[in-house]
């Protein structure tokens, strides 16, 4: 795959590495009854609810940090052994990229991003002349996955998926500098319709991975970030709680196949992730985007398999 910046480095002096200070946090990384507990009351508590990205985050990364999960540093270069059950994705590239080839025939039917969720989704990155067709949030939308049932399939083989989209960029379109919410989420992108297969690298995703940089929380400090360009069939891993960007300077759609996946962790993490990824999947909010996600059908037939 190509990267703008190349992964060969000159060794540079061992620096020490900074002690942390302990965390109550901590303590409960060590204990499944305590965390057990903790997951029950925030559950059970909508103002505790509501702040479930910023603490499970701060767990996470402590977890991260004392190696009880795999890092995801940028864009991974492991994914294939890590997450070999999204390889089918590559393979099948031709018989999805079909399925969505037919979709963007009546391209007025699908829902724009910002309308999917009312307030949550409207203004900011969501402003994009940027379009969606949901296959999954949290369940799948029936409705959605009879249009496209080859995609579908494959997509219901692949194990801790939670979210899964064609996300359909218009042409000269940029989503602006932004983070994501949630560390226990693995970002997937495969590449379905990439013009001219990025010949002129017009078409990117970037992303600023360095900690220091994004503890500053200045959106500025994406332009030190690193840039990977899609390509057709070609899939990516990336951690999207690191500042990120993305770009379709060609003239024609760009679409990628998006998927949040579960995080691979330790136990007791890995429960807890599966327990608040259900909880905030079961929001009125999570359930609006189903209900508006769902496409018409027409006449068309669905694509034949080969």
């Amino acid at each position: 795959m190509t990267l703008t910046q190349s992964t060969d480095h000159a060794a540079s002096p061992a620096q020490p590495v900074p002690v942390r200070a302990a965390s109550p946090l901590d303590s409960v990384l060590k204990s499944p009854a305590r965390l057990q507990r903790l997951v029950r009351g925030i559950v059970a508590d909508d103002r505790r609810l509501k702040k479930i990205p910023d603490t499970l985050n701060r767990l996470l990364q402590r977890a991260e940090d004392a190696g009880l999960m795999s890092p995801v540093h940028g864009f991974s270069q492991q994914w294939r052994e890590e997450y070999p059950e999204l390889i089918v994705l590559e393979q099948q590239h031709a018989t999805i990229r079909a399925e969505c080839e037919q979709l963007l025939q009546d391209r007025s039917r699908l829902p724009d991003i910002q309308a999917l969720a009312g307030a949550y989704t409207r203004g900011g990155i969501h402003s994009a002349r940027w379009k969606s067709f949901l296959f999954k949030s949290g369940s799948f939308v029936e409705e959605n996955c009879q249009l496209a049932p080859l995609t579908a399939g494959l997509l219901r083989g692949i194990p801790g998926l939670y979210t899964a989209f064609f996300s359909i960029l218009e042409p000269g379109q940029r989503i602006t500098p932004h983070w994501g919410y949630w560390k226990g989420f693995a970002r997937f992108h495969l590449g379905v319709i990439i013009p001219d297969d990025n010949r002129e690298q017009k078409c990117w995703l970037r992303i600023n991975s360095d900690p220091v940089a994004n503890a500053r929380r200045d959106k500025s400090a994406i332009e030190q970030g690193e840039k990977y360009y899609w390509r057709n069939g070609e899939g990516i891993l990336f951690d999207d709680t690191f500042l990120h960007d993305a770009m379709n300077g060609s003239d024609e759609t760009r679409v990628v196949l998006w998927l949040d996946l579960a995080r691979k962790m330790s136990e007791p993490l890995h429960t807890l992730n599966q327990l608040f990824l259900g909880a905030a999947h079961a929001l009125p909010a999570v359930a609006a985007v189903r209900r508006n996600a769902v496409v018409q059908r027409d006449a068309r037939p669905a694509v034949k398999p080969d």
